[in-house]
This record gives C-alpha cells, structure tokens and sequence, in this order.
C-alpha cells in the first residue's frame, strides 16, 4: 500500500462513527504525552544553553558577559520572530486564551515549536523571564492541532487546548493536580465530568512522563520538615495582604512597562533600550539573570548570603539595612527586569518572575518580624508562602497557587498557611483589580470567555456578521410615490433614509405609510421626510457585544442601525442575535 493511500484511510477513519468519549481520553492521554515531551525539551535546551554560555564565566573573573548575553539573547528572538515565524508569539497564555474566545480554539501549528526556541534563546541568555508561558502555548497549541487533524468540534478542542495547557503545567513542576487547576482557573473551563476526567489523564500522563525522564530535577524540589505552628497564622495573614498589594503593583507595571515598549515604533531602538536597562540591572543584582529559580533554592536553603556576597555590595554584607535595602529591590524591580525582556523583543512568561518576587517578598516579611519582632519564624516557609501568595494575586488563581507549591513541597503540612496567605492575597488583589493580568486586556475588548455561559458565549459571539446590509434606501427629498416604487421591490419592511454623503437621517417602517400607500394623491405631495422616524439610538461598529445588548435593553428596540465613523453601514436585529446566540450555546453544552 502506497503512503497517500495509506494517509487517505486514516484520514477517513477519523471521520468515521467513532465513540467521542473514548477518542476524547485517548486524545488527552496522547496531548499530555507531547505536552510533557515538549516541556523536558524547553527545560533542557534552556539549562544547557545557560550553561554553555556561563560555564567558567564568574564575576570575579572579570567578564562581563552576563551584561552583554541578554541584549544578544533578545536580538536573536527579535529576528528569529520577525523573519522566520512572522508572527506575535509573546504573551503565551493570553493567546491561548484570545483563540478560545475568538479563533474557535485555532492556534496555529508553528506554536508547537516556535515558542519552545524562542524562549530558550530568551531564557538561555539570561533573558529575566520564565519558561512557563511559552511551554503552555505550546501545549495548549499541540492539544488543537490534535483535534483539528481529527475533526472535532469547537468544544471538545477546546477541552483538548485545557490538557495541554495542564499537560504543561503538569510536566514543567510535576505537579500533576497544579496543572488541572490551572486550566480550570486560567483558561475557565467548565468543570464537569465530561471535561475533568480528559484533563486529569493529560496532566497525570505529563507528570508521569517528565519524572520518568528527568526524576527529582524539575524546577526546585523542596521538603518542609518543621512542624506549623498555630501561632503565627496572624503573620501568614499579613503575608497575604502583603502579597496582594505586591501583586497589584506587579500587575500594573508590568502592562505600563509593556506598552510603554509597544509605544517605541522602531523594533531594534526598543531592543537596545531593553538591553541597556536589563544588563544594568543584572550588573546591580545578578539575581535577575535567567529565571530566578536558583535565587528561590538558596532562600529555601538559607543561602542569602550567596546572592548577596556576588553582587557589587558584598562589602557591605555586616549592614543590615543595606543588606534589606538589596532584597527589596530584588522585589520592587524585578517587574523592570521581566518587562524589559518581553518589551524588547524577548519571548517568555511572567510566571517565573511571580514565583520570584512571592518568595523574595515572604524571605523578607519573615527576616524583618524575626529581627525586630524577635519572632521564630522559619524562612522557607514564609519563602513557599509567599510564592502562593503572589501566585494567587497576580493570576488571580488562589487554589493553583495552593496545590503548586504543596505538590512542589512533596505533602502537605503547609496546607493550613497556603490557604490562609493565598485567600487573602486573592482578595486584597480583587478588591483592587477585577480581573487577572492575563484576562484584563481581552476583558476590556468583551473577548474573555468567562464561566458564566451567557458571557461566554456573547463573549465568543462576532455580532458584526449579523449586520443586514441589504436593506433599500431611500432620500429625505423622495416623494411618497418613489417610497411606492421601492417597497414593491423590497422584501424588507424597513427602508433606512440617508443622504448623498451615506449618513443616517432616520428610517422609514412600513407601519408608517401603511395608510396613505393607495392614496395616489399623495404620491407627488408627501415626501419621505414627512414620514421618517428617528431611530431610538443607534450603535457604533466597534462596540462590543455587551453593549449592543445593552442597547438593546435600554431602548426596547427590535431593530437599530450600525453605523460606522458616522456612516450608515446596516441594521442588526435583535432576533437575529438571539438566534446566533441560540445556536452557539449549542457548542459550549454537553454532548
């Protein structure tokens, strides 16, 4: 048998009656297997670049390359994007999240490898970014070429976009329940029998996979051995609040800094003011170099002095408050550091960087309450705490941050602190910001798929397809007899009137002229003017879908025009949208 032959039959076989249940577990088992594979390749082609290029290369060397490296790092993503892949791939998850609301859950097949280099060139060369982003695009993008190749509906790929991205998640930090919350938090899938147990075969298969090819060496792996103390939940509660405003000052610069960059049009100025201020950053605190999990393992370790002796103040290591004074800037700029890199034309995550300034943030709380409180706080735990607070914060995702850093500690003795600091941190946050800092920018453009089914679909909804743009209009000046004329070719009962520049004036119902439509004397006499109507409001093109409806329900009207920068384009109907949304609602419902 010839091999078009053969790919024609497979071709056919997947179009066949087969049970979509079982095709579904199938399908995840087999997304969370290259989920896994993808993410041991991020992990191992980033930790060997940075070791190829920093092998031998200390500070007491003499060598500056660690300041040089990142701008190299970036320029190489910056081309490898601009003339190979030719498209965005940055800000991973937030893409994801746009194809399921607005692409029918349709990445395009080059993310399943395109984000995998270009972040290990970012990475690699120090670039101060995280893997976790990329690895999930890349998940998520294999889980919908997957149920593309086999034809599935709009739904079940989008179940398949949810077990990569928890393959993702799962296989990165062996974390197999972290990475099932993640997708239901981040990406708001329904949770349902139908969509858990798909999800729970990806994420497990990916744990399985990547500790079966790479054991304990994933991420960090830290066991809590002190027992909790009861007495210091009030701390775990200022941690929390503490936590949530750090988040919301993350969050916010983090999207200033970004579009700041995006203001700068010239791609290569944007790359060398991007390196400048990271490499001077990195030649300050050298902690900012890479991803930062080094930095975590030695607060777990009680390592600090470490970081601190190779920076260009370890003379001043008997200083107490210089010595603060460095770990607070680690924190307060490291969202200078993460946005430079992805401004400049990097690709990575901010994940990475979230954990980094959590566990810096809770080192800190806990070293300024043990000196000055004379509190026996335990560092590391305030350092795990604290990386779940900010989790919980910035992602608005309280119970991925929850079971990431107690699957990440092998148990769960620090469950009662997790919940405590991460709840808190969640609600200091949301008090501040409603919405994530993945989900706010498709937020304020109505394209954020939501739990809520009636959002979501509204939300996935293009109401410009709906516009009737064949509707026969009619001139202020036309007599009633040239109305006359134009109804008897119409097979509409609503004739908008617009004048020689195409802007509305008003709209002309048959209800109108129902009476004096046989009265041929009033042909010549009656003009269209005198029988027009205004209509009750009118919508701009560029609205959103929950502004139409809101239209819609304020002016009770069945029928309003769409205009366009003041010109006339059409009317949208209202029955017309319930019949979409009728008809879409059908995709986001069991099957």
């Amino acid at each position: 048998m010839s091999i078009r032959r053969f790919f024609r039959r497979l071709m056919k076989l997947r179009l066949v009656d087969i049970d979509q249940g079982k095709l579904l577990y199938f399908l995840s088992l087999l997304v969370g297997l290259l989920s896994a594979l993808a993410a041991v390749v991020l992990k191992n082609s980033i930790h060997y670049t940075h070791k190829l290029l920093t092998e031998g290369i200390t500070r007491e060397s003499g060598s500056y390359l660690y300041l040089a490296y990142p701008l190299g790092g970036m320029l190489l993503t910056l081309l490898f994007v601009k003339y190979i892949v030719r498209d965005n791939i940055g800000h991973g998850i937030s893409r994801v999240l746009y194809a399921i609301s607005k692409k029918q859950s349709r990445l395009k097949p080059h993310n399943t490898w395109t984000s995998i280099l270009a972040s290990t060139m970012t990475i690699g060369f120090g670039g101060s970014v995280g893997a976790e982003a990329p690895i999930v695009l890349t998940g998520s993008s294999i889980g919908s070429t997957v149920g593309s190749f086999f034809k599935l509906n709009y739904r079940n790929i989008t179940l398949l976009i949810g077990c990569g991205a928890a393959g993702a998640v799962s296989g990165i930090f062996k974390a197999p329940i972290a990475g099932l919350v993640f997708t239901l938090e981040i990406l708001m899938l329904d949770l349902t029998i139908s969509s858990i147990v798909p999800l729970l075969i990806s994420s497990v298969t990916a744990a399985t996979v990547t500790y079966f090819l790479m054991g304990e060496e994933v991420l960090f792996n830290f066991t809590i051995t002190e027992a909790f103390n009861i007495s210091n939940i009030p701390w775990y509660l200022v941690l929390g609040v503490v936590s949530g405003l750090l988040s919301l000052y993350f969050s916010k610069m983090t999207l200033y800094l970004e579009n700041y960059y995006e203001k700068i049009r010239n791609i290569y100025i944007r790359l060398v003011l991007g390196g400048i201020i990271l490499g001077g950053l990195i030649f300050l605190f050298p902690p900012f170099y890479g991803e930062g999990y080094d930095t975590i393992m030695s607060l777990l370790e009680g390592d600090t002095n470490l970081l601190f002796g190779h920076s260009i103040f370890h003379n001043f290591s008997d200083n107490y408050l210089i010595y603060i004074l460095f770990f607070l800037c680690l924190v307060m700029l490291k969202v200078i550091a993460s946005s430079s890199t992805n401004g400049a034309g990097g690709v990575g995550g901010i994940f990475a960087p979230i954990l980094f300034i959590g566990g810096l943030n809770g080192f800190l709380i806990a070293s300024l309450l043990n000196r000055f409180l004379n509190i026996d706080i335990p560092d590391n735990r305030f350092v795990l705490v604290g990386m779940a607070g900010a989790m919980a914060g910035v992602m608005h995702a309280p119970l991925t941050a929850i079971f990431l850093i107690a699957e990440i500690t092998g148990g769960y003795g620090l469950l009662i602190p997790l919940i405590i600091t991460s709840t808190m941190a969640f609600i200091t946050t949301r008090s501040f910001e409603r919405h994530s800092i993945y989900h706010v920018q498709l937020a304020k453009r109505g394209e954020l798929i939501t739990h809520d089914k009636d959002k979501a679909v509204l939300a996935f909804m293009d109401w410009r397809k709906e516009i009737e743009t064949d509707l026969l209009k009619v001139r202020a000046t036309d007599t009633l007899g040239d109305l006359i004329r134009l109804i008897s070719k119409s097979k509409r009962n609503l004739f908008p009137v617009v004048d020689e520049y195409n802007i509305l004036e008003g709209v002309v119902l048959l209800d109108d002229v129902r009476e004096i439509m046989f009265n041929n004397e009033l042909y010549d006499t009656v003009t269209v003017r005198d029988m027009m109507t205004i209509p009750p409001s009118y919508i701009d093109k560029k609205e959103n879908i929950e502004t139409v409806m809101e239209t819609f329900r304020q002016t009770g009207a069945w029928n309003l025009p769409v205009l366009d920068n003041g010109l006339y384009v059409g009317f949208i109907s209202k029955s017309r949208i319930y019949t979409t949304y009728r008809d879409l609602l059908l995709q986001f419902t069991e099957e």
